[in-house]
């Protein structure tokens, strides 16, 4: 990657795409989930794998002093900022971004580059030299928002308490006509039999570009990890959750080839 390249590249990820020039399968699911429910939101979700060092904190200071605030004088807000508690990947850095259509995405980096403010708070990060760069690499997906939770939800626990460890959920199929049963089966009342064991949701997607295809992926805020363990015990010995799991169509081992999760903590300027 020259440095040309490299200067622009915080400003240019697959949000700055044009929606022309995605894969045709991408487009038409993007252009299928806007259509079928204009008031759904989508989100894009970022992982940057970071390096150790003083780069961690220019990082920091470029999504909590630049990024965020860029965004959110577009309109685009809350921002969620989480960093790896534990386990693969760490240090990384999660960045979970809401947009009300797929225009906002695919003109997003545009917008940003010609954002003067932007440029001067975030210079550097986004002027970073490629022998000396913030991060390793960046991964992103977009995800279009479950008719059962149309938008993402800023957390309020029972408690009161602010969350201080999320766990992020990816439920991967083995087709697309298995994910939409999944899908279906959390719209039909899983959503809410979260919520009602204290499984606070901060956003349900199911998964237009990305890796890890077809899959659906969520958030969930806890107070810690005794809450955690707590509301995923209650949750599997409701009544209801076992009745709608028992049905043949929801069985795990027709729609799900693997679920995986990652634990988080709120990471610098998050709005979630």
């Amino acid at each position: 990657m020259t440095a040309m390249n490299r200067r622009h590249f915080l400003t240019t990820t697959l949000a700055s795409a044009s929606l022309a020039g995605l894969p045709l399968a991408s487009r038409a699911a993007a252009e299928a989930a806007a259509a079928a429910s204009p008031t759904r939101e989508f989100f894009e979700l970022r992982q940057y794998h970071l390096r150790r060092g003083p780069s961690q904190r220019v990082f920091e200071d470029y999504i909590r002093n630049a990024a965020i605030p860029a965004m959110n004088r577009l309109g685009i807000q809350p921002i969620g900022v989480f960093n790896i508690s534990t386990g693969l990947d760490s240090p990384s850095t999660y960045v979970l971004i809401p947009y009300r259509s797929l225009d906002q995405f695919a003109t997003v980096g545009q917008r940003l580059a010609a954002d003067e403010e932007y440029l001067k708070a975030g210079a550097p990060a986004i002027n970073a030299t490629v022998d000396n760069p913030v991060y390793a690499r960046v991964e992103s997906s977009l995800f279009a928002a479950f008719d059962g939770m149309p938008k993402l939800e800023v957390p309020k626990l029972a408690s009161g308490a602010k969350p201080k460890l999320y766990e992020l959920r990816i439920y991967e199929s083995h087709n697309k006509q298995a994910n939409k049963k999944k899908i279906e089966m959390f719209n039909q009342g899983e959503i809410a039999i979260f919520r009602r064991n204290g499984l606070t949701p901060v956003f349900f997607g199911e998964a237009l570009i990305g890796s890890r295809l077809p899959n659906l992926t969520y958030l969930l805020a806890f107070e810690d990890m005794a809450a955690h363990d707590k509301n995923w015990s209650a949750f599997g010995g409701d009544p209801e959750w076992k009745a709608i799991s028992s049905k043949p169509e929801y069985a795990d081992a027709k729609i799900l080839t693997n679920i995986s999760n990652v634990f988080l903590r709120p990471g610098a300027g998050s709005q979630i």
